[in-house]
């Protein structure tokens, strides 16, 4: 089972995936996507421990690859058209993703989990394609700096020889992390997510000849789903009062929807992660991590089973996305691999230190 790493290790991985990312040898996207999608689900596959996973599967993959390109394939409003993320044609995954996106989720506003649920059987040929796609070419090549190979980050059973016959019998799909790798992923997400999202949308400016200055905020800014609609409700189960200082909102207009882990930390629209704040809290917290007292009362929301909780029902009447394990799961992740001189934010300019025997009991049960 993989244990947390070192901070040399880590520093020493760092360094690594510098080298990586500076490497120029690709034509397409895909690089940056594959990377993101693991640190992903290095986030959302860990153990009710919190302990990271050893392997995630071409599957799963093929699922986190979807989402994070999907915001991708509406029309760039300077060119009314889906931005190339190839330097020829598009590329291979944008491209099936878009094709699945006008035949069945043609209004741009539509999220991917209600496409996702009203054509499912076009879902899942769109995501055996690109699992192929990953298994055929980034995955093999990842790893591949100038014309040196390091497997550094993960090993597959597979190499660039391998045939969409060889998909349908004893195909072994793991991609397993060396190890501590899924840890490194997690400690160095406040760091590797904005770079890797910055060389990406320099790369798709440099393809489509576009300045890159609002191009990041695009591919990678807060989903484009106005969140008007659900503030209201989310009001009324707050009992009508600002999640963070608990006073009194008069008026769902007068608050704000923040997203309670940052989505500069992992994006995560569940309605789980949402909460309804003071205009003047939302933005004394920001992008921090809050407190564990706050931390407390957040996972309340999970406590109530399944489909029954007022969440569930929200989600339900309203189809937002929901997945609750997920979101807990990524809060684990970000919280219990902390540094204890970290600072959370408490409330106005208040910062305190993780209280980390209460995050445990808050976020492992």
């Amino acid at each position: 089972m993989n244990q947390p790493a070192s901070t040399d290790q880590t520093i020493r991985f760092a360094e690594k995936m510098l080298e990586l990312l500076e490497e120029g040898r690709f034509v397409a996207t895909y690089k940056f996507a594959v990377l993101l999608a693991l640190m992903d689900l290095c986030f959302e596959k860990n153990a009710s421990s919190g302990l990271a996973p050893e392997s995630i599967t071409t599957r799963q993959l093929a699922e986190k690859t979807i989402e994070i390109y999907w915001p991708h394939t509406v029309d760039y409003h300077s060119i009314s058209a889906v931005l190339r993320q190839n330097t020829r044609r598009q590329a291979e995954i944008p491209a099936a993703i878009l094709k699945f996106r006008r035949q069945n989720a043609p209004d741009p506003s539509i999220p991917l989990h209600r496409a996702r649920a009203s054509a499912a059987n076009e879902y899942e040929r769109l995501l055996r394609s690109v699992e192929w796609t990953l298994v055929e070419m980034p995955l093999p090549r990842l790893q591949t700096i100038g014309l040196s190979r390091d497997t550094f980050i993960y090993e597959i059973n597979w190499d660039e020889s391998v045939r969409y016959r060889d998909l349908k019998e004893h195909f072994d799909n793991n991609i397993r992390f060396k190890p501590g790798v899924a840890d490194h992923l997690i400690q160095l997400n406040g760091l590797l997510r904005p770079l890797i999202h910055k060389k990406w949308a320099s790369m798709v400016a440099r393809i489509n000849k576009l300045p890159e200055s609002r191009l990041e905020d695009f591919l990678f800014g807060t989903e484009r789903i106005s969140s008007a609609r659900i503030r209201g409700s989310l009001w009324e189960i707050q009992d009508r009062q600002c999640f963070y200082c608990e006073d009194r909102i008069p008026k769902p207009a007068r608050g704000e929807v923040d997203h309670f882990i940052p989505w500069s930390r992992y994006p995560d629209n569940g309605i789980e992660n949402l909460v309804v704040a003071h205009r003047r809290c939302n933005g004394d917290k920001r992008d921090f991590l809050a407190a564990a007292g706050h931390v407390e009362n957040w996972t309340r929301r999970f406590a109530a089973p399944g489909e029954s909780s007022e969440y569930a029902q929200l989600a339900r009447v309203t189809q937002w996305e929901r997945d609750p394990d997920k979101t807990k799961s990524a809060a684990r992740s970000l919280y219990l691999r902390l540094s204890p001189e970290a600072r959370l934010w408490s409330n106005g300019k208040i910062f305190v230190h993780p209280d980390f025997h209460r995050l445990q009991a808050a976020l492992c049960t």
